[in-house]
């Protein structure tokens, strides 16, 4: 993949919260000198513990937070860009809907959102509803979905104005077996019409199964990328390589 164009890049990234009370001023790091490239048409995994940054790294890359020295870029532009951010589509680990409201009219709201109007908002809202395979919800108001069709819901968000980059947070976390064979498909689907991919994930098998490449965060360090070569021939080989690193 090294004659591919590199979609998402942060070079030497580091990002500080600062944080006062009573006079004093305490400093953490959410990430510390990060070197990523993500290249187009790719699937890599952000693996780490819980407060490694991967989180961080997600809102550095959809412009919410700013780095505090180094750069982040899609596609050759800076993150908080406009049109970098047409680019992105995003699904948050923890999804929050108007519960009153139907998928179809969530869809129109998100789909307006992102300039999308007329005949060319109801087109993506039908290709979209087909992806996720929601068309004969599309009238039922959310509040009757149950846990995997509201992951259906936020990935439909995510894709809805065709974005060419998608930042995946936790995407199977509080799937049954059955949500997370449904969400695996809908992500081998999605890169195999070009998107690229990166998702951040607790569960390491699914990351195996999906990923060409995967980064391993260790307190805000990226401290290990690995190929699938280096896991492909042994099931299980990149949970021993995680928990090694």
């Amino acid at each position: 993949m090294s004659d591919e164009k590199v979609a998402v890049c942060l070079k030497g990234v580091t990002k500080e919260y600062r944080r006062s009370h009573l006079g004093r001023t305490k400093v953490s790091r959410g990430i510390e000198e990060v070197h990523l490239e993500v290249k187009q048409g790719e699937v890599f995994g952000l693996l780490g513990l819980n407060g490694s940054g991967k989180t961080t790294t997600i809102k550095l890359l959809l412009g919410i937070l700013f780095p505090t020295t180094g750069r982040v870029d899609l596609f050759g532009r800076p993150a908080a860009d406009p049109e970098a951010r047409r680019s992105i589509g995003y699904l948050p680990e923890v999804p929050y809907f108007y519960k009153h409201l139907s998928l179809e009219a969530i869809l129109r709201y998100y789909g307006r959102l992102s300039d999308l109007t007329g005949a060319e908002l109801e087109n993506r809202i039908e290709k979209t509803l087909q992806i996720v395979r929601m068309t004969r919800h599309r009238y039922r108001p959310l509040r009757e979905f149950s846990k995997g069709m509201l992951q259906r819901t936020s990935l439909a968000q995510a894709i809805l104005h065709d974005p060419a980059v998608l930042l995946l947070d936790e995407p199977v976390t509080g799937l049954d077996p059955l949500g997370f064979k449904e969400m695996r498909e809908f992500i081998i689907d999605l890169n195999a019409k070009g998107k690229t991919i990166l998702l951040s994930s607790h569960s390491i098998s699914e990351a195996e199964k999906l990923c060409h490449r995967a980064g391993i965060l260790e307190q805000g360090r990226l401290v290990r990328i690995v190929d699938r070569q280096e896991w492909a021939s042994s099931p299980g080989a990149l949970e021993k390589i995680f928990v090694d690193t």
